[in-house]
């Protein structure tokens, strides 16, 4: 589902009383429905509300629903049969993340226009070739395309040209020429970049070329400054007393928090564990006691490693599949037979059997719902179609592959069998990181040497 036009600017509309036969609520756990052509039962809420332009009943649509690849929302669409006007919106229906994400999309083609965006009120959109930003909290959320962002920017700048040429008929003639250029961004005469950048995290660029790797699209995850955190209404931590040191080792800690299905009270458990041949890790699994979700999660129990770690795997028979493996956040995933490849971030911590990677990997590309139902692409699902059953023979052990285990931060593992002796089918490399590699890990702005000395004269 997608809303490309533009939004008029002006008061939001009033919540009035529920319509006389309001749409039977579905139960608490199916509340957020993956988006999907097929589900009849996924209808919008409309509720009468108080038109702002003409004060006459209009009416709100509300759709509460699930982004594939990414999380829930709630659109909003307003409609007035009285006098026309419209507008509609999205808000993010879940938490602030914990950081802050930043897309930055090379578009080329008529294709790269059609991308799905889910834009939030925070998110700053930017085109470095015009010189051109739309800063944070100016604009609504929207769920739209590329296309329908320019559009969008173009029905903003256009809005008020006639008082504008009244008035400043300079400002308004230089305008008139920036519209003609925003105008050329959509019959894309030559290529450009579309950056979008939120604090909040909850803002997201559709990737068509699911599953192979998007290299149009460069996806960087970031820690908020001061700026940004008081920016998004949150406020920094205290600084705590540290306590007397503890082994934690032999103890499972519990802690309080929310289901991310429900979002009803559940606990996390957390446990730190020492992995053989390799480092400390800490295990955190999340129980839901109402709608039976569960979740696993691994964080790295130390530092960044000086070097990265590049582990190639071939795997030959059934039974290198029940290898254990840990996949942290900041590992990347590959199969060269597949031309698969799974960025860094995507699913997470891990802590697993090679094979429950495999699987999780194809539950993840073949249940996308937008290459799913009418609007999905043939060529698109045959790709997946075949995709899927390339996977499967590896998983019985009829197609031997390589599967490739790229970590800038060496904080991932796989098994050695034969350890401590080196492992005839597993190659193990460990190289010095690019520039970029470390600027993702905020590793470029961390001084740990001589910084007293860089103080010194600021005293």
């Amino acid at each position: 589902m997608a809303a490309s036009g533009a939004v008029e600017p002006g008061a939001a509309a009033a919540t009035a009383a529920p319509s006389p036969a309001p749409a039977q609520a579905p139960a608490p756990e199916h509340l957020f429905r993956p988006i999907s052509a097929e589900d009849e039962e996924q209808q919008p809420t409309e509720i009468e509300s108080l038109c702002m332009n003409c004060y006459h009943n209009g009416t709100t649509r509300l759709l509460l629903t699930k982004v594939p690849f990414f999380r829930e929302i709630i659109v909003s669409s307003f409609s007035c049969e009285h006098c026309g006007w419209n507008n509609t919106e999205i808000h993010s229906a879940g938490r602030i993340q914990d950081q802050g994400v930043r897309y930055a999309l090379t578009v080329r083609t008529q294709e790269d226009m059609n991308r799905e965006v889910v834009k939030t009120d925070s998110a700053t959109t930017s085109i470095p070739e015009l010189d051109f930003e739309i800063p944070a909290f100016t604009q609504k959320g929207a769920l739209t395309t590329v296309e329908g962002l320019i559009s969008r920017a173009i029905s903003g700048l256009e809005q008020d040209q006639p008082t504008r040429r009244a008035n400043e008929e300079a400002v308004a003639e230089r305008i008139d020429e920036f519209i003609v250029r925003l105008k050329e961004l959509k019959r894309v005469a030559s290529p450009f970049t579309l950056i979008i950048d939120d604090p909040s995290g909850n803002s997201f660029v559709e990737n068509p070329h699911a599953p192979q790797k998007d290299h149009a699209l460069v996806i960087t995850h970031y820690n908020r400054t001061v700026q940004q955190e008081e920016m998004l209404g949150l406020q920094a931590e205290a600084p705590e007393e540290k306590p007397e040191e503890e082994d934690l080792r032999n103890e499972v800690l519990q802690f309080n928090t929310n289901c991310p299905e429900c979002n009803a009270p559940a606990q996390t458990n957390m446990k730190l564990v020492q992995i053989p041949h390799f480092k400390e890790v800490i295990i955190m699994a999340t129980n839901c006691d109402s709608c039976g979700h569960r979740t696993n999660e691994v964080k790295s129990g130390g530092a960044v490693e000086p070097l990265g770690t590049r582990i190639t795997f071939h795997i030959t028979h059934p039974s290198d599949l029940t290898r254990d493996v840990l996949k942290s956040e900041t590992c990347s995933v590959e199969i060269p037979e597949l031309e698969f490849e799974l960025g860094m971030a995507v699913l997470g911590g891990k802590f697993t059997t090679l094979e429950g990677l495999l699987k999780d990997i194809r539950e993840l590309v073949t249940k996308n719902p937008f290459t799913l139902g009418d609007s999905s692409n043939p060529g698109q699902m045959e790709k997946l179609r075949e995709f899927s059953q390339k996977l499967d023979q590896i998983l019985e052990g009829n197609v031997k592959a390589h599967f490739i285990m790229n970590d800038p931060a060496g904080n991932s593992y796989l098994q050695n069998v034969y350890a401590p002796e080196d492992d005839p089918e597993m190659k193990v490399e460990h190289y010095k990181r690019t520039f970029d590699q470390n600027e993702e890990l905020g590793l470029n702005d961390m001084k740990t040497e001589g910084y007293e000395t860089g103080l010194a004269p600021q005293r």
